[in-house]
């Protein structure tokens, strides 16, 4: 199914508190995976991703039954720069908002399928602070390790450009 909708995506805290906002089209709707299109509406610099200039389009793959989302950046050309995954609670879509809670544990994916975890003393640290709860602690674990089998055997959405709605991969 396809439709074509606006989204606001809401990066929460643990503690409710939003850390982000944007605004985003639904270009995708299958089950429990949502697909998102997006364009950064400022220039941010990110300590890893280096520059992101405005206008930078990402496409998002949210599932409402997993711990984790994946943005995929692309090149003004369309095609692939690198994915981000971040791990968070399945996120709650209510209306035209998503929201999902951060459980900063990211994932940095290069083009050429390398990849690094990211943030894991924050979780600890967090983790403390907020008080996450055996099963947050437990799901986040087991979702980097997913989302690091997914890339290793370059299940969706970690494939090629081409193939990215072909049956069978989502």
């Amino acid at each position: 199914m396809t439709v074509t909708r606006e989204i606001t995506v809401r990066v929460l805290k643990h503690d409710g508190a939003e850390h982000r906002r944007w605004k985003a089209t639904l270009s995708h709707r299958e089950k429990d995976l949502i697909v998102l299109e997006a364009e950064f509406d400022i220039d941010v610099t990110h300590e890893l991703l280096g520059q992101i200039k405005r206008n930078t389009r990402t496409i998002e793959y949210y599932w409402l039954n997993r711990w984790y989302n994946v943005f995929r950046f692309l090149k003004d050309d369309g095609s692939t720069r690198l994915w981000y995954c971040n791990i968070n609670t399945p996120p709650q879509l209510e209306r035209n908002t998503l929201s999902y809670i951060d459980l900063d544990i990211d994932i940095l994916v290069q083009s050429d399928f390398s990849f690094q975890v990211l943030d894991e003393d924050e979780f600890e640290t967090n983790s403390i602070m907020y008080g996450y709860s055996e099963k947050e602690t437990s799901a986040a674990h087991s979702a980097v390790h997913e989302v690091m089998e997914m890339i290793e055997q370059r299940r969706f959405p970690f494939l090629l450009e081409s193939s990215v709605f072909a049956v069978g991969n989502l």
